[in-house]
């Protein structure tokens, strides 16, 4: 058996996230379904992550065992591509150490949150559309919170079967993009919902609902109904991933 990486984007509009779902098409299924009727073996691909329903992603990776695969690899990003619906494009197959996993080899991911200040009717599919007062600068400072802690049960999404609720934040700032608001956060895993949960609730400090500092309390109460609402799927992006050799 031979193991294949592959480097995909995905709008996340319609389906209900990465994993397989027994009554929900999800980007996994399409993978595996058009895979097995190319290479006429059954394939069960292995994503970087689980994002939520609605949720895209700029770049995914995930893995793939097969006996014989039959095709270049550049032969089969074609045909894949040409199989798949148009809102999932592979950019890249290419072969693997068998102990490279896209999901557990991965060191870092990094996500952005999208947020519109101004309408438009071009891009709503993948913005969170808010044209109210924020306060950027203490949302800025609440973010600096999110670095002294490990344990963000305060953001997970209720009943997950994870084992752990720690993650170590590296990276998570504010920029002004033309008239967008964009959210950036990277650590070496997320929480079911919790970059949404995040989210949500630096925009009630932005709106002055809550200070800068009782992001700190939030965090230390573990509690997901200390923190604010999540805000909608479509404004999330799942941007990069990184692994050990740099690929």
């Amino acid at each position: 058996m031979s193991r294949y990486f592959i480097r995909l984007s995905y709008n996340g509009t319609n389906y209900h996230g990465w994993q397989l779902q027994n009554n929900a098409h999800s980007v996994q299924a399409e993978l595996n379904d058009k895979l097995t009727a190319l290479l006429g073996e059954s394939i069960n691909v292995v994503g970087c992550g689980r994002t939520d329903a609605g949720v895209h992603a700029r770049e995914f990776y995930a893995h793939f065992e097969v006996d014989k695969l039959g095709f270049s690899e550049k032969d089969l990003t074609y045909k894949l591509n040409r199989f798949l619906p148009e809102d999932i494009a592979i950019d890249k197959i290419f072969a693997v150490d068998k102990e490279m996993h896209a999901r557990f080899s991965a060191v870092s991911r990094t996500y952005k949150y999208h947020i519109a200040r101004r309408k438009s009717p071009f891009n709503s599919l993948f913005n969170y559309f808010f044209d109210g007062q924020l306060d950027v600068e203490a949302m800025q400072l609440a973010s600096t919170f999110l670095f002294q802690h490990e344990d963000f049960t305060s953001f997970s999404k209720l009943h997950t079967q994870t084992a752990t609720n720690n993650c170590k934040i590296i990276v998570a700032k504010w920029e002004l993009v033309d008239n967008e608001l964009i959210f950036t956060i990277t650590a070496d895993r997320f929480l079911r919902n919790m970059v949404r949960a995040i989210v949500g609730t630096l925009l009630e400090i932005g709106k002055g609902k809550l200070k800068p500092q009782e992001m700190q309390k939030i965090i230390e109460a573990k509690d997901r109904s200390r923190a604010g609402f999540s805000v909608p799927a479509k404004g999330l992006f799942l941007e990069k991933i990184v692994y050990p050799n740099g690929f």
